[in-house]
């Protein structure tokens, strides 16, 4: 992006307003609920019936979004195709995706304001899917990444068509999911404690803190070994031993 096009991009980015969607309350959404499975999909008054009826399982499309590459890496999720909608893709029912091109919108600087503009603030999880298609990309990204937090985006970034279409189907294929499935497991395990501590240290590995706890028995024991016994642990060497050593000898201290 040269200086006059960031120029420009930075002018509408100042300009743009994000008008407040109007709150449905409770009671009139639980009906909408029951005539339209997803009722993030804006609809008119005048639609019909097979216009505003959304298939929940499905990931629903822009028609402008017709013969992008990405589609093809979506295999796990039904696509339908819907002219009603404002986003490129919406994923769920509070949920949607808007598709960009680094390299067009290099072209067209002021494209994504005005998409941002049609949205207005619907749907609470609002993604911005980035392909990296340009050899240099950090100016347009620090562009991007402003107005995605003025904006309320989630910016996500792709490396070629399969990496987004595959984003775009784990949005949808995770969207009932809980919280805790995508939350780092803990261990409740003594022994595996031990071992996951143990393979924190570079460049120790799991099969490495399994051996060491088989032939120290204990941690003890591993923290009071020399340099020099610990080098003599299979698969450890001397490398692993010294890094180990140094690392079991430093002093630990609580903040």
């Amino acid at each position: 992006m040269d200086k006059g096009q960031d120029d420009s991009f930075d002018m509408a980015l100042a300009n743009l307003e994000l008008p407040s969607a109007a709150k449905i309350p409770k009671k009139e959404n639980s009906q909408l609920v029951g005539k339209e499975d997803n009722p993030t999909v804006k609809t008119s008054s005048s639609s019909t019936s097979k216009s505003s009826v959304a298939n929940p399982h499905c990931i629903l499309v822009h028609p402008k979004q017709r013969g992008n590459p990405v589609l093809k890496s979506i295999l796990n999720a039904p696509l339908e195709f819907r002219d009603d909608i404002i986003p490129d893709y919406v994923v769920g029912r509070t949920t949607c995706i808007l598709y960009l091109s680094l390299k067009y919108h290099n072209l067209n600087p002021d494209y994504i304001c005005q998409r941002l503009k049609e949205l207005g603030k619907q749907y609470e999880l609002r993604v911005l899917l980035v392909q990296i298609d340009t050899p240099e990309p950090h100016n347009a990204l620090k562009s991007l990444t402003r107005i995605s937090l003025l904006a309320d985006l989630t910016l996500m970034l792709a490396w070629n068509a399969d990496e987004a279409g595959k984003m775009i189907e784990t949005y949808k294929l995770f969207e009932k999911r809980p919280p805790d499935w995508i939350m780092e497991r803990v261990e409740s395990n003594p022994h595996q404690k031990l071992v996951t501590a143990l393979s924190n240290i570079k460049p120790v590995n799991k099969t490495d803190a399994v051996t060491l706890l088989q032939n120290f028995g204990n941690l003890e024991n591993l923290i009071n070994a020399s340099e020099d016994r610990l080098s003599q642990v299979i698969g450890l060497g001397p490398r692993k031993a010294k890094k180990l050593y140094k690392t079991l000898q430093e002093q630990f201290r609580a903040k």
